[in-house]
This record gives C-alpha cells, sequence and structure tokens, in this order.
C-alpha cells in the first residue's frame, strides 16, 4: 500500500506526499506513511465538513476548517485547524475599501452608501449595480477603461447558466470586482496617485491596504503572505482564526480604535443594500437578509466564507479545500446554527442553502447533501 502511495502520482506529485501535506507533517522517520493518525497529538488541519450519499452510499467528501473568534481573535469554536493559512480572495474587499473611507473620500467625494456597498461588492453585473459604478467613477472623474480588472462575461448570466442576450454589450463596470476597483481609482485621485499602476504591490495605495488588513487581523504587515487575485488586485493569505477576527471587527466597528468609524459606514452599507454586495439570487444578499441587519457577510473564490455578528462581536471563517459552493453554503448554515445564531424564521430563510435531499432535473430524490462535523468549544490546536 505505501508503496503504491509513493509511486502512483496526482499532478506530478506522489499520493503520499500530499496525504502527509495534508496532514501537515512528513510522515514517519523512514518515509513510510504511519497506519494509525494520533489525532490527539497532531489533530487534521482538515475534516470532513459535507458528505454526499447515493442511496445511503458515501459519494463525495468535502474537508474543510472553520474558526470562530472574538474581536481579540480568540478562537471560541473550531472545526480542523483554526489556524490554517488561507487566502481571503473577495472577502478583503471591505479592508480594501478603507484606505479610501479612512482619508475622508466619502465625504469629499459626496458618496452615497449604496456606493461604498459597491466597493465591498463580488456582483452580479445587473443593472443596479452597473448603475453604482458608472455614479463612483463620474464623482471622481474616472472613466471605464482606466479599472485594471478587465472584464467577464456578468455573473447574472454565467452563474445560472442563462444565455447572453443577442447584441448584449458588457466593459470592466460588469466586472463582479469592479466596484473596488473604482473606489481604487477615487483614492488615486483624492491623493494625486498614477492611475495607471493602481495595482501593483508597491503603489501607495496597496501599501495603506497592507497596513489596514495586517491592522485588522492583528498581524505585522510581514506575516502576510502576498498573492495577485483574479482581478490583478493584490491578495493577503493569513490564517483563518485572524480572517474572522477582521469580521468580528468589521461587525462590531467600535472594538477598533483606529478604522472604527470607518469599519461602521463600510459595514452599515453592506448590511443595508445585500442585493449590491452581490446581487439577485446570490449568497451574500440571502445571508444579510436573513441577519436582518446584526450580520456582515462575505464569500470569496475557491471556498471561502465569513460572517461577523454585530450583537456578539464575533465571528465565523470557514474553508472548504476543493472549493465546493454548496458544500461551503451548506457548512456555513450548519455551523451558524449549532453555534446558536439561528431563529426559526432564519432556518426557514437559509435552508435553501443547507445541505438537503438532492433532486435530479425530473425532480426525483437521489441523494443526500449533509454535514458531518463536530464543532468543538473553545481552543483546542
Amino acid at each position: 500500500m505505501t508503496l503504491w502511495l509513493q509511486r502512483w502520482p496526482l499532478c506530478g506529485i506522489p499520493l503520499i506526499t500530499l496525504l502527509q501535506r495534508f496532514r501537515g507533517d512528513s510522515g514517519a522517520a523512514d518515509g513510510r506513511l504511519p497506519l494509525v493518525f494520533n489525532t490527539d497529538l497532531q489533530p487534521m488541519n482538515f475534516e470532513p465538513l459535507i458528505e454526499l450519499t447515493r442511496n445511503g452510499i458515501q459519494e463525495c467528501v468535502h474537508m474543510g476548517a472553520l474558526a470562530v473568534t472574538d474581536t481579540e481573535g480568540r478562537v471560541l469554536a473550531q472545526v480542523g485547524n483554526p489556524h490554517w493559512l488561507c487566502f481571503t480572495r473577495s472577502t478583503l474587499k471591505a479592508m480594501q475599501a478603507l484606505p479610501l473611507v479612512q482619508s475622508g473620500g466619502v465625504a469629499h467625494f459626496g458618496f452615497t452608501p449604496t456606493e461604498l456597498a459597491m466597493m465591498c461588492a463580488s456582483h452580479n453585473g445587473e443593472d443596479m449595480h452597473v448603475e453604482q459604478v458608472a455614479s463612483i467613477l463620474r464623482k471622481c472623474g474616472s472613466t471605464t477603461r482606466q479599472m485594471r480588472c478587465g472584464c467577464h462575461v456578468p455573473y447574472r448570466f454565467t452563474f445560472f447558466d442563462q444565455p447572453m442576450p443577442e447584441g448584449f454589450a458588457y466593459d470592466e463596470r460588469h466586472h463582479n470586482c469592479s466596484g473596488k476597483h473604482s473606489g481604487f481609482l477615487a483614492y488615486c485621485v483624492q491623493h494625486g496617485l498614477s492611475t495607471d499602476s493602481y495595482t501593483e504591490v508597491d503603489h501607495p495605495l496597496q501599501q495603506q491596504v497592507r497596513r489596514a488588513v495586517a491592522h485588522l487581523a492583528g498581524l505585522s504587515e510581514a506575516e502576510l503572505s502576498l498573492g495577485i487575485d483574479g482581478c490583478s488586485a493584490p491578495n493577503y493569505a493569513m490564517p483563518l482564526s485572524r480572517l474572522a477576527r477582521s469580521y468580528a471587527r468589521l461587525a462590531q466597528p467600535e472594538s477598533d480604535g483606529l478604522y472604527g468609524e470607518s469599519l461602521q459606514l463600510l459595514g452599515q452599507a453592506m448590511t443595508a443594500h445585500p442585493e449590491l454586495v452581490s446581487g439577485t439570487g446570490r449568497n451574500d444578499a440571502d445571508f444579510m437578509r436573513a441577519g436582518r441587519g446584526d450580520w456582515v457577510t462575505k464569500v470569496g473564490a475557491d471556498g471561502v466564507q465569513v460572517v461577523g455578528s454585530r450583537s456578539r462581536g464575533q465571528a465565523l471563517g470557514i474553508k472548504i479545500m476543493d472549493g465546493n459552493k454548496a458544500a461551503l453554503f451548506a457548512a456555513t448554515v450548519e455551523a451558524l446554527d449549532r453555534l446558536g445564531w439561528l431563529d426559526d424564521a432564519q432556518r426557514t430563510a437559509l435552508e435553501p442553502w443547507r445541505a438537503q435531499v438532492l433532486l435530479n432535473v425530473a425532480g426525483a430524490p437521489v441523494g443526500e447533501r449533509r454535514s458531518v462535523f463536530k464543532l468543538r468549544f473553545g481552543e483546542t490546536v
């Protein structure tokens, strides 16, 4: 068995190596995979969160990790390794808007709460989204072509497998990150900075973003790991628990003495206009509506979601390792329920996103998606 694992490659890497990386160690001293995992001494970084069954037989398993923290980053509950290093992806957007808000950009340009919500959005490219982005650009004297995000077919079509109408024209404003990029341009205009290179890591705007991100996470800037997001902007990886800490502060902004007022403006804009943060039929909109003003939530690409609760001063951060969205949303709803954050009305509102019976196109039940994790309370890693 060990020999087979050593020889059989996946993407050019021996399976035994992948398993060792998955467990976070290098195996036994002689290179063989131990037969028994001691989960007390070596807890796994990821645990099964959601499984799919067909006729009672397990067919798919979605592994992940989960962390719940307060505004100081204390781990209150967990699954797997709550400190697993993961990229923040679009969950970072509210933090990326902080330099503009912190430096008086809202008053300077007369930005509205709807426009602030757009700066935190991963949107569908619906008319309501494009109109808000156009307004931001107009107020700061910028143009569509100055946005360095590029353009793609709007999510309003691709997310729901809808054909794009003949003759439909789309541009950078329809990009799901265009709100963020229009806010980036506004900061550059306000401060007289180059707009040609605002996505470069050494641009003054991105240096301010990095400073804000590190502060909210309770890390030094050197502890942030750099990557480039799909929209060309710098993105950062941090321990999952530190991402949760950031959202606990976004949800309860008075906990942060430096960015508190700016966090309040952004968080309130997001919860007041959830349809702008994502769009029709999207997860963030449904979650924030269910939260009734208490939750600020954001999904990121490749299986990241964070939900912050203002009344509790806490946030839940979750990472699904294979990036499966259905599993991510199902695990998030289940975790919220086990944390005691849901009442009956919220359970009903979020039921479509939860683990459930799987139906085929004819409407016949063919399997089940169900949660299989146990939430552990307190810091155990």
